[in-house]
């Protein structure tokens, strides 16, 4: 299994048409008694080694496709060019989000109050992915002016979007190449997850490393964060 480095990006335009001893003064050296005891010395054991977690890794992902314009992350049907502008920024907004992740879905959106058509306007609008919910920030351009063919819009995610597959896929990729690192795995994800950017999202992954568990050989804990272009990983230390 595997993983790679997609995610909701911060922002998405659309158009529509990490010591010395003491000296004795005597001059003489003295001998510990005869009933004298050597000072003990603190053995110190290694901690316990972490268990290995339930989704192995070992290669890429066949969902992750190699492009954000593959057929099959198209949402069809597509609205014409007489639908209603809501509609239209909803259809687009679904397609961003699998363009960015590569993983196709099933996702909707809703603008619970539409979006407003006037310059500098901004609206909100939820797009689900895989029941993964991630609000959006949507504003028309400053330069719109009404009656325009074409509206340009900034439509920025207020939330990251961690995908199991992207996530394992991420892993692989950046991870099954380096010679210290082996057995790579993580928790089982759900299939998708709204988190803020850049905060633990409680989420974990793992390698097999020679040098972990203080150098005996052990597993080193990642924690799984949702960056501005992608999943990203936090070594726990």
């Amino acid at each position: 299994m595997h993983y790679t480095k997609k995610l909701i990006g911060l922002a998405a335009v659309g158009i529509l048409a990490v010591g010395c001893g003491s000296g004795n003064s005597s001059g003489t050296t003295g001998t510990p008694a005869a009933d004298s005891k050597p000072e003990a010395t603190q053995e110190t054991s290694a901690a316990p080694e972490a268990a290995p977690l339930a989704v192995a890794v070992d290669g890429p992902q066949k969902d992750v496709l190699d492009s954000s314009s593959d057929g099959q992350l198209k949402v069809l049907p597509k609205p014409d060019n007489s639908a209603p502008f809501t509609e239209r920024v909803e259809h687009k907004l679904q397609e961003q989000v699998l363009g960015r992740v590569k993983v196709p879905g099933k996702t909707s959106a809703e603008c619970p109050d539409g979006v407003t058509q006037k310059a500098g306007a901004v609206s909100t609008c939820n797009v689900t992915y895989e029941g993964a919910v991630i609000p959006y920030e949507v504003k028309i351009s400053d330069s719109y002016k009404e009656g325009s063919f074409m509206t340009f819009y900034n439509a920025k995610p207020l939330k990251g979007l961690i995908v199991a597959k992207v996530v394992y896929n991420q892993l692989f990729q950046q991870y099954g190449s380096r010679s210290d690192a082996t057995k790579l795995a993580c928790e089982e994800f759900p299939a998708a997850q709204a988190v803020d950017f850049e905060a633990d999202s409680g989420l974990t992954c793992q390698y097999w490393s020679k040098y972990g568990n203080q150098g005996d050989g052990g597993y080193e804990t990642l924690r799984v964060k949702a960056g501005t272009y992608g999943p990203s990983f936090e070594q726990v230390r």
